[in-house]
């Protein structure tokens, strides 16, 4: 088993004040193949004292010594890029050829980006070419981060990248269910040689090193992805210092598959939701057809989800792997058997373990039928390989069934008309939304609204969010 209860606090890897294991399950086999620590109060101030202090120098480099701090930290994470593969595999489920592939290239391409927009980026300039008012753009300080187990590495680029590229200083609390992600990546910026105390690291859960973080008088500022439960509880925490809060929560995206929409719009759509085993938060998890062609696309979609393989995170190919944890596997097999209970019709997949697996948190790919929008499957976040199809006749009667939610994080529109795909777009009340397939580029922003979160993450947008400004007047 490994051994990784140190944290990594003022550039050292430092055992815990006290003692408080906890076992890192794989839950492919639902067996314990590594042990960390759960920080206290004590570890967490060690780490701000650390992150305080160094923030006193590190806020004043210039751009480019830390452009090329990070030029030297993607080196080393593309030369530790299989290893990081393997780990986000063992720790959450992913199969790894997925793991590689797109949770760890994401890692870099977030890197990558970031590098490009820091070296454009002005954090000077005049307000304009007649006032003698000058704008500063400054580090906002000590940073609070606290990423999730479902896209570990993704998740920590968006964050601890642009931290350190606006000069904040840090500390990261991964999810204790995928923590080693976290701490490879850790080994990565010491090997690049930041400046001790400017990165920080303590493993902790959320009543843990959660709280204490985001109560913390000595941070500036919390990002925090996460359940929407949670981000309210940091909201909480944080309010009496008034420190600056980002969140990125959950969603309930919706899918509306119009009549004339692409051939395989609701094949794609059915991979869309299952990949990463329903993991991620703006997953289509409504998709809202069209009446006209309901019954085609409910047959399309059965069979798509039929044809997806279940099977071990360690085994190459194309298909799921498990879901996280054991909490994960019984919340979400109580919502299918929710769905059953309430009169959807379960048209695959279902609460039985997947035929060629014995052991595991294994969900089959499922699909509800005949769902109405105030039925607990629509309406809650499942997190795992569940979709729920619902009717409609218009694009009004879609639109509001689709904003007919608390969350507002992605959704996505299938449609051969382009007039029809801009104006349905404008009206879906959400951060991204997603047409016809096309993905969003690399560096555009992300987030949600209303319970999906507020700030955004990613490109110019994600810089700003570390940033506070400053009006100098009388300048010139």
């Amino acid at each position: 088993m490994l051994d990784k209860r140190k944290f990594y606090i003022k550039g050292e890897w430092i055992t815990p004040n006290k003692p408080n294991d906890l076992k890192v399950i794989n839950p492919s086999n639902e067996d314990p193949f590594a042990v960390i620590s759960l920080g206290s109060k004590e570890d967490v101030n060690k780490a701000v004292d650390a992150a305080k202090s160094a923030f006193k120098d590190w806020k004043d480099t210039n751009k480019e010594f830390r452009v090329d701090l990070l030029e030297k930290l993607l080196q080393i994470y593309k030369k530790r890029f299989d290893e990081m593969a393997k780990a986000i595999s063992d720790e959450m489920g992913a199969p790894i050829d997925w793991a590689s592939e797109v949770q760890t290239a994401s890692g870099q391409t977030h890197l990558e980006d970031f590098i490009f927009r820091l070296k454009e980026y002005k954090f000077e300039k005049n307000f304009n070419e007649k006032s003698n008012n000058y704008i500063c753009c400054e580090p906002i300080g000590v940073c609070g981060l606290i990423t999730p187990w479902n896209w570990p590495i993704n998740q920590i680029a968006l964050k601890v990248v642009p931290a350190l590229a606006t000069g904040c200083t840090m500390i990261l609390k991964p999810s204790e269910i995928s923590p080693l992600s976290g701490m490879i990546f850790a080994e990565m910026i010491h090997e690049a040689g930041f400046p001790k105390g400017v990165f920080n690291l303590v493993n902790g859960d959320g009543n843990g090193v959660g709280t204490i973080l985001s109560s913390h008088k000595d941070i500036d500022m919390i990002s925090f992805t996460g359940s929407t439960r949670a981000g309210r509880l940091i909201s909480k925490n944080s309010a009496d210092t008034i420190k600056r809060v980002c969140l990125e929560l959950g969603g309930k995206g919706g899918n509306i598959v119009f009549e004339d929409a692409y051939p395989e719009a609701v094949r794609d759509g059915i991979r869309n939701v299952m990949s990463n085993s329903g993991q991620s938060c703006d997953a289509p998890t409504r998709m809202l057809v069209q009446k006209s062609i309901y019954s085609k696309a409910v047959n399309e979609a059965v069979d798509e989800a039929n044809k997806i393989h279940v099977d071990l995170a360690s085994k190459k190919g194309n298909h799921i792997g498990p879901v996280v944890s054991k909490v994960q596997y019984d919340k979400i097999i109580n919502l299918i058997k929710s769905g059953i209970e309430e009169g959807a019709t379960l048209a695959a997949g279902g609460p039985e373990m997947p035929e060629n697996l014995k052991s595991g948190y294994f969900i089959k790919p499922t699909i509800f039928t005949d769902v109405t929008n105030d039925m607990k499957i629509a309406k809650e976040e499942i997190f795992g390989p569940v979709l729920s199809i619902i009717p409609f006749e218009t694009e009004d009667e879609a639109v509001n069934i689709v904003n007919d939610t608390s969350y507002g994080l992605g959704n996505y529109l299938q449609t051969s008309d382009k007039e029809r795909a801009k104006r349905v777009s404008k009206k879906l009340r959400s951060g991204c939304v997603y047409i016809n397939g096309n993905s969003a580029d690399p560096g555009t922003p992300f987030g949600g609204y209303r319970q999906s979160g507020n700030g955004r993450e990613g490109g110019v947008w994600g810089l700003e969010e570390y940033l506070e400004v400053k009006t100098v007047t009388g300048w010139k």
